[in-house]
């Protein structure tokens, strides 16, 4: 395995854009005024955007058991990845977060957040520095009759092996979910509602050379082995095709201009 630092606190928030309105004006508005009042939060390491394309089937395998295809009202638009310096650095950044909470409003229908314990959010040393030419996110929700802590082991100690093993990886990045609670992110006017049956436990972030190696990956024998276990520990396996991943805070700097 490849070696990894451990982040002190990060969160995901999947994102539904309004559909009373077209899809790329709330993907517009995201990156564009909506990414500068979270850019202004205090202390940040990173913040990312992954805007996921619009058509997406789902490029895991199917599996019996195993439900592979995200529901269509489920099916997110993109991701806020936010990393945080410190464990106390969501204290710094209350004021700004409420703006973002008053801005979401006007272009999300539905936003949920996932907050991983401290310290177990990884991100792994792979590739040579160059950024990845395509990206796919993986969510993994554990089955019910799996404890927590063995479902987390079998996910850093067989599962991410199994696929850093398998293909030349640009990019790796997982995290481990805690007990979903809806006033971490309870923002007005906007849907927060995940059903037990809807929640996640783990997200996965592959990065590589290009869509033809992503799309190799999905296809390969890795993937179907790693297929053949997925039934024991998982219930779903929901692999989005990123159509762009932008950085707007990097190395606890706001950017003058995004980068992919």
């Amino acid at each position: 395995m490849p070696r990894y630092t451990r982040k002190p606190l990060v969160s995901s928030i999947p994102l539904w854009m309004r559909d009373d309105r077209p899809r790329r004006q709330g993907m517009d508005r995201w990156k564009g005024p909506h990414s500068q009042i979270i850019s202004a939060t205090p202390g940040l390491e990173e913040y990312r955007q992954i805007h996921l394309a619009e058509s997406n089937p789902g490029l895991w395998p199917a599996i019996d058991g195993v439900e592979t295809a995200a529901p269509t009202d489920r099916r997110i638009d993109g991701v806020a990845e936010v990393t945080m310096k410190s464990l106390l650095s969501p204290l710094l950044g209350r004021e700004q977060t409420k703006l973002a909470h008053l801005d979401e409003v006007n272009l999300f229908r539905r936003t949920v957040l996932y907050a991983g314990p401290p310290y177990s959010a990884r991100w792994y040393d792979v590739g040579t520095g160059e950024r990845p030419g395509a990206r796919a996110l993986v969510y993994l929700r554990r089955r019910a009759s799996v404890g927590t802590g063995a479902f987390r082991k079998v996910v850093t100690d067989r599962l991410v092996p199994a696929l850093a093993r398998a293909a030349a990886l640009k990019e790796l990045r997982t995290q481990m979910f805690m007990q979903w609670r809806r006033g971490l992110w309870d923002s007005p006017n906007v849907a927060h509602d995940n059903p037990v049956e809807s929640r996640f436990h783990a997200s996965l972030i592959l990065g590589f050379t290009d869509a033809d190696a992503l799309r190799a990956f999905f296809a390969g024998s890795a993937v179907a082995e790693v297929s053949s276990r997925l039934p024991a520990f998982a219930s779903a396996v929901h692999a989005y095709e990123v159509e762009e991943t932008l950085t707007f805070v990097e190395h606890g700097r706001a950017l003058t201009s995004a980068h992919s």
